[in-house]
C-alpha cells in the first residue's frame, strides 16, 4: 500500500549558472590570496623548501578545483535541481553523479525563510530554507516573485503562523 508520489517538475533559474560562477570566482581569488602570501612569506622569511612545494601543490588543487567549480558544477547543478510544493510534502531532488530525492512532510515544516546574497541580489534571487525540527533544506536561486509566493504557499500548507504583532511584540 504505498503512495504513488509524482518526480518534482519545477525548475530553478538559468541564473543561477552566473551566480553560483561569480561566488566560486570570488572563492578561487580568496584562495590565491592566500597561498601567494604564504609564498612571499616563504620567500621572505626563508622557510623550509619542502614548504613551498606543498604550496605548489596546494595552488595546483586549487587551480583544477576551481576549474570544475566554475565551468562545469553550476551547469550540472542547474540541470538537475528540481523541487515540488503540494499540500503534502515539499520535495527537492538534484545531483547528477548521486541523486538525492528528499521529501519533507508538511506538518514537519517548523519555519520556512528567503535568503539573498549580494550576488544574488543583483540577479533578483532568493534562497528558500525549509526547516524542520532535526535539519533545514535549501531551495537555491528562485526568482523574487516566485520566491514570495513559494514562500507563503508552504507556510500556509504547513500552518505556520507569524507571531510577531505590529509593533514588534511577540504574541500569545
Amino acid at each position: 500500500m504505498y503512495i504513488e508520489i509524482e518526480e518534482p517538475n519545477q525548475r530553478i533559474s538559468s541564473d543561477a549558472v552566473k551566480v553560483w560562477r561569480i561566488s566560486h570566482s570570488l572563492t578561487f581569488l580568496v584562495e590565491l590570496l592566500v597561498i601567494a602570501i604564504l609564498f612571499f612569506c616563504t620567500n621572505i622569511f626563508g622557510w623550509y623548501n619542502w614548504i613551498e612545494t606543498i604550496l605548489s601543490i596546494l595552488f595546483g588543487l586549487a587551480f583544477l578545483s576551481a576549474i570544475y567549480n566554475i565551468t562545469i558544477q553550476p551547469v550540472f547543478l542547474q540541470r538537475t535541481w528540481r523541487y515540488q510544493v503540494d499540500e503534502q510534502f515539499v520535495q527537492l531532488k538534484h545531483g547528477k553523479w548521486t541523486e538525492e530525492h528528499t521529501l519533507i512532510p508538511m506538518e514537519k515544516v517548523e519555519y520556512v525563510k528567503t535568503e539573498q546574497g549580494p550576488v544574488m541580489r543583483r540577479y533578483g534571487l532568493y534562497t528558500i530554507e525549509v526547516g524542520t525540527t532535526t535539519s533545514s533544506h535549501k531551495i537555491p536561486a528562485i526568482p523574487e516573485d516566485i520566491a514570495k509566493q513559494l514562500k507563503s504557499q508552504i507556510a500556509t500548507y504547513a500552518k505556520i503562523q507569524d507571531t510577531i504583532t505590529e509593533e514588534g511584540e511577540k504574541g500569545a
